[in-house]
């Protein structure tokens, strides 16, 4: 009888039902925060691999003629709007595209991390992005990116971007020695 009295008491007993409820949620809570880092830290090294595949395009339709020095010091910059994330995933490229009779095909290349393409070799472009006669920068990006957590985004994902531009104040970017 004695015990009874006990188990009933305990059961209307209602002061630990708080701690109860934080415990049971506070897992899941926890687990959503850093996800969310996760995500957001992942977006954002998408973003700026990004901006760097369009900067190196748009710095390079800026110019009459490049050269390869000039191309470096572009990579490089690139290399600097990835920052605070390592700049050794960074992986980038830029083109000179210009299509005859139909056909697009490279007037030059160079790579940093990434092989340049072959001269005279054929490039798929979106439809209707140049005529026949007409040029275009393109410039490619892709970035290994390795979560610092490695919980929700195991291993390595790979982010790519390619940009196309036309040249500005020319027909043509031409490379001096490329």
């Amino acid at each position: 009888m004695m015990r009874r009295g006990v188990f009933s008491r305990l059961g209307r007993d209602e002061r630990g039902v708080s701690a109860v409820e934080f415990a049971l949620l506070a897992p899941v809570l926890i687990a959503f925060y850093f996800g969310m880092a996760e995500f957001c830290q992942g977006f954002m090294a998408q973003k700026r691999m990004g901006h760097v595949s369009a900067m190196v395009a748009d710095l390079v339709a800026q110019e009459d003629t490049v050269a390869i020095a000039n191309l470096d010091d572009i990579f490089d910059i690139g290399g600097l709007i990835m920052k605070p994330f390592p700049t050794a995933a960074l992986k980038q490229r830029v083109s000179s595209v210009t299509r005859t009779s139909g056909v697009a095909r490279v007037d030059w290349s160079r790579g940093d991390g990434m092989a340049a393409r072959a001269v005279n070799s054929t490039i798929t472009l979106p439809t209707d992005l140049i005529a026949n006669g007409e040029s275009v920068i393109v410039s490619e990006a892709t970035y290994d990116y390795d979560s610092p957590v490695d919980y929700f985004m195991p291993g390595i994902t790979q982010f790519s971007h390619i940009y196309y531009l036309r040249p500005r104040t020319v027909d043509k970017t031409l490379c001096s020695n490329c």
